[in-house]
């Protein structure tokens, strides 16, 4: 009936192993169009779904450029056998791309415009290093230089400016990023990714785990790095930082792809296909573009009073761990549970495959809720330029 609400749900959600995302990686030989092309098919195959009754394939890619450029989604749709009616497009909102192509999805199902659409992403750091699609003033012209006239800085340098101001010290982010790896490790080991994971065939045989989770990390050992981000530029223009963020406690470059499907709920009924999980609420917040990574609370803030859901009725929370500083300070802000964030490690360990990250979140939050029994799950993401996305989904059983 006109007016009647659509629910949006989670029929599936997968991902590829993360690779390194330099030369040598585990999937640093593939084509970014073929490792997402990879994880389409495999997505439809697990439904046993046509192809030819999606509506829509929205992906998510940060460095469009090179092997990326040219409507990636496109050319992996293509690449995947999909019949050529069916579309597809590429959106960039920085780390949370495919975070917002599975809001675009969804909010495309609740409107009436889809029945069945496929969320995704997908990045070859190896192959397409990260800011070669940058030229001088690709970061804004005269009117930006004249608002902010000492410069905005990457997100490294926004990572060190949140450590301070929030107190968090150099053991507490070295701590924190080897607590991601050592769940990861235990997630690993108990097998509980299996859900998730579809395994990549390569020349040297299929990549079937994250190559990116390092078993030996400790505290002490990440202790002993050296600062990324500072240059005697910067030393100058900030002489409050004291350096803290290293490559141990920033998420590691990385290659990898994922993606959802994602239909009404009637659709799915129709089909004969078992929703996982619905879409409840999403935000989308602006910040300061100097400290770009925080992002994460207004958008947090915005999301819990639209939801209506508290905080600590949320059973797992998936804050993207691109820099040790970002899930701390959440953390705090809210003063959320730390056995509910990130329970199965995070970027940090799992890798932070820019374009891919959204979904891949989605599926470890997905799975973990299911596995825990838990019923509502939060996901942010913060973003370069200073926005950041939330969402909350509900497990269906």
């Amino acid at each position: 009936m006109p007016g009647d609400a659509i629910d949006a749900v989670i029929v599936d959600v997968i991902r590829t192993p993360s690779g390194r995302g330099k030369p040598g990686g585990a999937l640093a030989a593939i084509h970014p169009a073929d490792l997402l092309a990879g994880v389409l098919q495999e997505l439809l195959r697990r439904s046993d779904l046509d192809p030819a009754l999606v509506d829509d394939v929205i992906g998510g890619c940060v460095t469009q450029s090179g092997e990326q450029a040219g409507n990636i989604t496109r050319t992996a749709v293509l690449s995947a056998g999909f019949p050529d009616s069916v579309p597809a497009v590429t959106v960039d909102r920085q780390c949370g791309s495919s975070q917002q192509a599975a809001a675009f999805a969804a909010q495309g199902v609740m409107a009436g415009a889809y029945d069945v659409v496929i969320a995704c992403g997908v990045e070859s750091m190896s192959r397409v290093p990260l800011g070669s699609n940058l030229g001088e003033d690709s970061l804004g012209g005269a009117l930006l230089h004249k608002r902010y006239p000492e410069g905005l800085v990457d997100q490294g340098v926004s990572a060190e400016l949140i450590a301070q101001r929030w107190g968090l010290d150099r053991d507490d982010l070295d701590a924190f990023a080897a607590r991601s790896h050592t769940l990861a490790v235990e997630a690993t080991s108990r097998g509980v990714f299996a859900d998730e994971l579809v395994a990549v065939p390569t020349a040297d045989g299929a990549v079937t785990a994250d190559e990116t989770i390092r078993a030996t990390t400790t505290t002490a050992g990440l202790a002993g790095l050296a600062p990324s981000f500072r240059t005697d530029r910067l030393a100058e223009r900030f002489p409050e930082l004291d350096w803290r963020i290293t490559a141990g406690n920033s998420s590691p470059l990385t290659d990898g792809a994922s993606a959802a499907l994602i239909m009404s709920a009637a659709t799915a009924d129709r089909l004969g296909l078992r929703p996982r999980a619905r879409f409840h609420t999403f935000a989308v917040a602006g910040s300061d573009p100097l400290l770009m990574l925080t992002g994460i609370l207004p958008a947090t803030r915005r999301l819990l009073d639209r939801s209506g859901v508290r905080l600590g009725d949320i059973d797992a929370y998936e804050v993207n761990e691109a820099f040790a500083p970002i899930p701390l300070l959440w953390q705090r802000e809210f003063d959320a549970d730390p056995s509910r964030l990130n329970p199965r490690g995070g970027a940090i360990a799992l890798g932070h495959a820019l374009g891919s990250s959204g979904t891949r979140l989605l599926a470890t939050l997905v799975n973990e809720l299911e596995s825990s029994g838990g019923r509502y799950g939060l996901q942010t993401m913060c973003e370069g330029g200073g926005t950041a996305n939330a969402t909350l989904i509900e497990i269906l059983r």
